[in-house]
């Protein structure tokens, strides 16, 4: 992403994010939720899935895909799944609406499952996982997306990008998480490459002829490529089965087939695992929750670095500095507020 940066108040990009959403035609819930996401990641330096997002969510409504009004509905009725149907709305609302069920039940049980069905997804999964490891709960979230990765060994497109998230409670200011793509990159780190004019590291993708390539714009036309090959693969395929035939919503083939060429956000389910250490550990939590500890220690202590520890120190130094927003993008935002106003 280009350096040419301007620093905004956190108040003010969230004022930008809702006052676009809503003028685009989304109602406050979803607003506030989509906001809440892409502000987050724009504050963490997490540009990919931070507030040019909301050009796509635009887009996605403007053609008439995503139901901008759309009231999730929950069911509770099993022990230890909440279902949400997002009854084809953008999944954070569903999130929001479904994750105090989500915790009451793994508090009580143990363990808990999600499950979020019809909903358009784009964004990033840590803030859900750090949400449910602040509740003191470990959580994990997975989804499938649009069939843009090749498996290993092959040059057409089957899997998603395919994200996975781990969060793990701590005592101390933040959690231990990590979330990434079971692709070498995410879709939106190639996108942004586009924009910029800028090469993309050869292993990220091959072309529409399956040959390596550098350049974005034939990335986006071809494949992209999973990380370590057949492992990210086997990742990447379990993804497909947990959070869509197993939740009975789409896989990233069957997604892509109902986009039917629009370009928009995929749409498809989502899962996302609790637990409860407290349930597991009883009298002892505070015992083995300190050998974790132990672990995390073993790590720091040789100079390495913990997942999210980048996007923390972000987050801690833009605390002051207000919210990185590049130029180009700003301008892009507040006219197209312009218009839709």
């Amino acid at each position: 992403m280009s350096q040419d940066l301007q620093y905004i108040r956190l108040e003010d990009a969230k004022r930008l994010a809702i006052d676009l959403l809503r003028a685009a035609g989304l109602s406050e819930g979803h607003a506030e939720a989509i906001a809440k996401s892409v502000v987050s990641a724009q504050r963490d330096e997490c540009y990919s899935h931070g507030l040019w997002r909301l050009l796509g969510c635009v887009a996605t409504v403007r053609k008439g895909k995503v139901d901008p009004k759309a009231v999730p509905t929950i069911d509770a009725s099993a022990p230890g799944i909440v279902k949400v149907d997002a009854k084809f709305g953008y999944s954070l609302l569903a999130f929001r609406e479904g994750l105090p069920e989500l915790i009451a039940k793994a508090s009580h049980l143990g363990i808990a499952a999600m499950a979020i069905n019809h909903c358009y997804h784009f964004s990033a999964l840590w803030p859900e996982v750090e949400e449910i490891a602040e509740a003191g709960l470990v959580g994990l979230a997975m989804t499938p997306s649009h069939s843009w990765v090749a498996p290993a060994g092959g040059k057409k497109p089957v899997f998603g990008t395919n994200p996975i998230a781990f969060g793990w409670p701590r005592v101390g200011p933040h959690p231990f998480v990590f979330d990434f793509a079971t692709s070498a990159a995410a879709r939106g780190e190639i996108e942004l490459h586009r924009r910029a004019g800028k090469p993309i590291p050869l292993g990220w993708a091959i072309d529409s002829d399956g040959k390596d390539t550098a350049d974005a714009a034939k990335a986006m036309e071809g494949a992209m490529l999973t990380f370590g090959g057949h492992k990210g693969s086997a990742l990447s395929a379990m993804i497909e089965l947990m959070a869509g035939p197993l939740i009975a919503d789409m896989t990233s083939a069957e997604s892509m087939a109902f986009d039917d060429g629009a370009g928009v956000a995929p749409c498809h389910g989502e899962l996302i695992l609790a637990l409860d250490p407290k349930v597991f550990l009883g009298g002892a939590m505070e015992e083995h929750m300190r050998r974790a500890e132990d672990m995390f220690d073993a790590i720091t202590g040789q100079g390495a670095r913990l997942p999210s520890q980048r996007r923390y120190d972000a987050r801690a130094r833009n605390e002051s500095l207000g919210v990185p927003v590049q130029t180009t993008l700003l301008d892009e935002l507040r006219a197209l507020l312009a218009s839709l106003a």
